[in-house]
């Protein structure tokens, strides 16, 4: 089986899936949170080199009630506490990043954890699961052309790829997005530089739903696929 490089997820479907059965909307961000945690042990296991989660847009963090947003951050919290004392990150030398405008806008407490767990992993470079927080793919475009044009700098390619927020990361093999319901779409330009050939792959399950055997489903059908990339 050919493995990509570079899975990307979207993972929607938390507040739908509660509320279809009767549940408060914090539980199906709880339950997409471990849903998070099952693709993260997959991901390993088939031996993925870069994983990367949407794990909240900034509208989530600004448009969303008060109390929502509250428990999306005890649920972050507690997530990259987890994460900065895991075993298997570091016995597979798992290096965690976060990319996105979470320093601006989430509360201490969450910040310091995930601090914490970027500062524990930095030097490992094995895997890469990074979490995109308080993200939004416009805002990554404007800021990058905003620091070309500071620097007085040409816009091309080189100096496009140099300047965005997620620099560091190779293109995106496979883009996963849950939730669908039979409406395949993206949302605020998604890595739109990482994404340009990206493979997509769109389900209806629910983010919670999204487990082992649908992920392993997806990797399999992305290998079945023959990229042409233009050619």
């Amino acid at each position: 089986m050919k493995i990509p490089n570079h899975v990307a997820i979207i993972p929607d479907g938390n507040r739908r899936w509660a509320k279809k059965k009767g549940l408060a909307s914090f539980m199906g961000h709880e339950k997409g949170s471990d849903a998070s945690e099952i693709i993260i042990e997959k991901a390993l296991e088939m031996k993925i080199p870069y994983l990367t989660i949407w794990g909240s847009s900034l509208d989530n963090i600004l448009k969303r009630s008060k109390k929502e947003v509250n428990c999306l951050f005890k649920i972050f919290e507690k997530e990259f506490i987890k994460l900065a004392d895991s075993e298997k990150v570091h016995k597979n030398k798992v290096r965690v990043e976060v990319i996105g405008k979470w320093r601006e806008h989430f509360p201490e407490p969450t910040k310091k954890a995930i601090e914490d767990a970027i500062k524990k992993t930095k030097d490992y470079d094995k895997y890469f699961i990074t979490f995109l927080m308080a993200y939004n793919g416009t805002d990554e475009m404007i800021d990058c052309i905003t620091k070309i044009k500071e620097k007085k700098g040409e816009v091309n390619e080189k100096t496009i790829i140099e300047n965005l927020w997620t620099k560091d990361l190779p293109p995106v093999d496979l883009l996963i997005r849950t939730g669908c319901e039979n409406d395949p779409h993206l949302s605020a330009g998604f890595m739109m530089w990482h994404t340009a050939y990206s493979q997509l792959y769109f389900t209806n399950k629910y983010f919670p739903e999204f487990k082992e055997k649908q992920f392993e489903e997806a990797i399999k059908d992305y290998t079945e696929r023959d990229r042409r990339k233009g050619a």
